[in-house]
């Protein structure tokens, strides 16, 4: 076990230091901050991500940069333990180590849905919910369900709507509304707005970024959207199978190792 299940202060973590407004439904069992410690993952002897450390905290948003290729996806999955690694990650709970596994939101990139599917949102966020066949007539409870749980990302108003009629945002929306329902301790968002309008990108960083004060999560971020990364993150990390740079967005982005991979602006305005 890591020396740092003794020594972390938690100074950043503003979930345990603002013991209020309990949004994990009690004030036990709290995720407040994850150190990553060694990580490494190889693929056929070649290393994919190579002795990453990371530090964490709950109530923050950390996004994860870097060029195609560079492990970023990758890196999220040994968190979900979905890949062989080597290293540690530690999850810090109570003051003390953790050793159960945190609740995990997660959005993709992309739901891929067929041009003429009937499914409503609706249908949709019930049959994730439930094993009760979505032609059966709604109960009103199961309403309500839905209603709570879209009204948390503003999509409310879509229960009725194909989801087949979506935008690429409204749909990422929903997506991200599924994702903190229950509210997890580590909220996961693999390029989530791939290839939706401007407009939309707003609104779903605008999200995003609320979900962090209001529930007091951690969230990690994969984006090439730097400019919309550089408002609202309050962390960056760039990975080049390493961690090449990391801290605060004006600092990633004025360095030198940043230049190099995005060049002297990175397309941030």
């Amino acid at each position: 076990m890591s020396n740092f299940i003794k020594t972390c202060n938690h100074s950043h973590c503003s979930r345990c230091s603002e013991k209020s407004n309990d949004f994990h439904g009690n004030k036990e069992g709290h995720i407040c901050c994850t150190k990553i410690e060694h990580l490494s993952v190889k693929s056929n002897g070649e290393f994919i991500i190579e002795d990453i450390n990371l530090h964490i905290h709950c109530g923050e948003l950390t996004a994860i940069i870097g060029r195609n290729g560079a492990g970023k996806t990758t890196f999220l999955r040994t968190l979900l333990d979905e890949v062989p690694h080597s290293g540690e990650i530690h999850f810090m709970k109570d003051g003390k180590g953790c050793t159960s596994k945190p609740k995990f939101g997660y959005v993709p990139q992309r739901l891929e849905v067929a041009p003429d599917s009937p499914v409503s949102v609706g249908d949709f966020v019930l049959s994730c919910l439930s094993t009760r066949p979505v032609w059966l007539p709604r109960r009103k409870k199961d309403k309500n369900l839905i209603n709570q749980i879209l009204s948390v990302t503003g999509t409310q108003h879509l229960e009725s709507r194909r989801l087949c009629e979506l935008s690429g945002g409204e749909l990422q929306r929903v997506l991200l509304a599924l994702a903190i329902n229950p509210v997890p301790d580590i909220l996961l968002l693999d390029e989530p707005v791939s290839g939706v309008d401007r407009a939309g990108l707003s609104v779903f960083y605008e999200l995003v970024s609320e979900l962090r004060h209001s529930h007091d999560i951690t969230i990690l971020l994969i984006s090439h959207d730097l400019d919309l990364i550089k408002k609202h993150a309050d962390k960056v990390v760039l990975i080049d199978k390493k961690i090449v740079a990391q801290g605060t967005p004006d600092e990633v982005y004025l360095s030198s190792t940043f230049a190099e991979v995005f060049g002297s602006t990175g397309g941030t305005k």
